[in-house]
């Protein structure tokens, strides 16, 4: 199977997800029906004329090195063995690289300096975008604990990359020799 017929199923998933739901128009309070508006099947008003269009959640996320070691957490309900890096939702009004320093800040109490862009990249099956970066820390680690369990350093010599969300951006930075885009 192709990238873009896998990422085809994956939109088509999706939109089924969201006629399930979104019933009823957030304006008018009308039923919700599924059509082609735009080229794809959207779920819409013939009401009032709202059209969800379910586009991509942009999230940020930090390569953190952090004493010449990555930093990789693992959130509170994930199985015990599985790390990533610090990711968040960008949030109104700010800029990626203020949205992936207040992410760090928040996750794990360390100021950071911005290194460099690292890519983005698509995560079709949560119907996000990953806008990830390289980002230097210092200072005393401190866990969010309402939102992390632990979190371990890996030297950058034994970071291995995952297959999907921001184990892309993982693998483009080791591909660069340890640098951004």
């Amino acid at each position: 199977m192709s990238k873009s017929t896998a990422r085809g199923d994956i939109g088509a998933r999706y939109v089924t997800r969201m006629a399930e739901e979104f019933k009823f128009c957030p304006r008018c309070g009308s039923a919700l029906v599924t059509k082609e508006h735009h080229g794809r099947q959207r779920p819409l008003c013939e009401q009032c004329g709202f059209v969800h269009w379910g586009n991509p959640t942009p999230v940020v996320a930090a390569i953190i090195e952090h004493e010449g070691q990555v930093l990789l957490a693992r959130g509170k309900n994930w199985p015990e063995k599985m790390f990533a890096l610090v990711t968040g939702f960008l949030e109104a009004g700010e800029s990626p690289e203020q949205g992936v320093l207040r992410e760090v800040k928040e996750e794990v109490g360390l100021e950071g300096e911005l290194v460099s862009l690292v890519g983005v990249y698509p995560f079709e099956m949560r119907n996000e975008l990953i806008i990830a970066f390289h980002v230097r820390t210092a200072g005393t680690i401190t866990l969010n604990e309402e939102e992390l369990a632990a979190y371990k350093l890996v030297p950058k010599e034994k970071l291995k990359a995952w297959p999907v969300g921001t184990g892309l951006a993982v693998q483009a930075w080791i591909d660069r020799g340890f640098k951004g885009a």
